[in-house]
């Protein structure tokens, strides 16, 4: 396993401590790819797409997790929430 293998399995790992609030609330979230430069891009799905919270969710519960679990990390992004981009 690579680098970037064990750093994409750590991101997951962090997701999945988050998922049952997301899905609780009719939502998800998909990790769309960890580029070279270690950027996350992640993409809301579900009710976390519209919800007006999402923007909070995404900062103090995704990012501050996946931060936590992969700090040299260096920015965490949505694909498809325009604000959070």
């Amino acid at each position: 396993m690579d680098s970037k293998e064990k750093t994409i399995e750590l991101i997951e790992q962090a997701l999945e401590t988050v998922r049952p609030y997301l899905h609780a609330d009719g939502g998800d979230v998909k990790l769309v790819e960890l580029t070279d430069d270690l950027t996350v891009k992640l993409e809301l799905q579900g009710s976390c797409q519209s919800c007006p919270m999402s923007a909070m969710t995404f900062r103090a519960g995704l990012e501050e997790s996946i931060r936590k679990a992969v700090p040299y990390i260096n920015k965490v992004v949505s694909s498809n929430v325009p604000e959070l981009a």
